[in-house]
């Protein structure tokens, strides 16, 4: 290659290369672009020779972008967010959004929930991205983001909009069956507990124990647990009578407003573990569909807290039945 001409970079080259960049992995990058492994390889082979230097280099079998390559991987993000959001105002698909959330609340919460906003913006698409994991909504071209905050976790760039609280819930029928009351925690002892399995920190991390420290109780032993790969498994279970789960607002609210599932202790059994929050790629929030989007997202929330405070009433039986030590 003469040196002295600048190399001209395909942009199929680049988005491979940003796709690789990003991920940190050619195989990934290639289920990303629907390509083949070797065809990223190439790719990137075919960019380092016009550039004339490595872009990435392997340590113990992981990928590190070299300096040049985070140089370039800077520019390329730069560029190609450009390109395509110049491509989408163009193609009309500024009436578009994309918003990533957890896939709890994308199902149960969020789901549901769009009929309203299509009713009230019709003809706006909406794509939902359900993923545990935090997205660069720059990088990754996300309108929006809802993510989980625990608390006392570092609060995002965005806005608070619903707190998140867990409590234990049952069906109706369950709840008033004479042979084994649900009058306060200790009953808990006399039935099934269904749990969604969970992760924290690479480490199974379990609701129940989370709420019996928040209300200050010793941990008990259920007759049996029953655990599942995924939320909407759990949910399944208890609407089927199958026990009492360890469920959480704002993703059951629906549910108990629809007396389908209640909560046998009421209010002052909630232990409230975070909040989600919305934040906005800074690309998309002068967007007039994007803003009416947040309206509503804000008015659903508004929504749902009257809805909690009317479905409450007064318990007549303490909940706490069980200290935890002399404390």
């Amino acid at each position: 290659m003469d040196k002295r001409r600048s190399p001209r970079l395909s942009l199929d080259l680049l988005r491979s290369f940003e796709a690789a960049a990003r991920h940190l992995s050619f195989t990934r990058a290639a289920q990303e672009l629907f390509l083949t492994q070797p065809a990223i390889s190439k790719a990137i082979r075919t960019l380092e020779e016009q550039l004339g230097q490595p872009l990435f280099h392997r340590v113990h079998r992981a990928l590190e972008l070299t300096p040049a390559g985070q140089k370039l991987l800077q520019a390329t993000e730069e560029a190609l967010a450009l390109i395509d959001n110049t491509a989408r105002q163009m193609a009309g698909a500024e009436r578009a959004i994309s918003v990533s959330t957890t896939p709890a609340l994308a199902s149960l919460w969020l789901a549901p929930r769009l009929p309203r906003f299509n009713r009230l913006n019709s003809g706006v698409d909406i794509r939902v991205v359900a993923s545990n994991e935090n997205v660069d909504l720059e990088r990754e071209n996300f309108d929006l983001s809802l993510p989980f905050v625990p608390r006392g976790a570092r609060s995002p760039e965005g806005e608070r909009f619903l707190d998140c609280a867990f409590f234990p819930v049952c069906t109706p029928a369950l709840a008033r069956d004479s042979a084994r009351p649900l009058r306060n925690a200790a009953d808990l002892a006399q039935h099934v507990w269904l749990e969604h399995e969970t992760l924290r920190g690479g480490r199974p991390w379990s609701k129940w124990d989370t709420w019996f420290e928040g209300i200050r109780m010793a941990p008990l032993t259920p007759v049996s647990t029953l655990r599942f790969s995924h939320g909407d498994q759990m949910v399944a279970a208890a609407l089927d009578g199958s026990g009492v789960a360890m469920g959480s607002t704002p993703h059951l609210t629906r549910l108990l407003i629809e007396g389908v599932l209640c909560a046998p202790f009421g209010p002052d059994a909630a232990v409230v573990v975070g909040s989600f929050w919305i934040v906005a790629n800074p690309r998309s929030a002068e967007r007039e569909h994007v803003g009416a989007f947040i309206e509503w997202l804000r008015s659903e929330a508004r929504c749902e807290e009257e809805s909690m405070l009317a479905l409450h009433k007064p318990r007549r039986q303490p909940l706490r039945a069980v200290a935890r030590g002399s404390g």
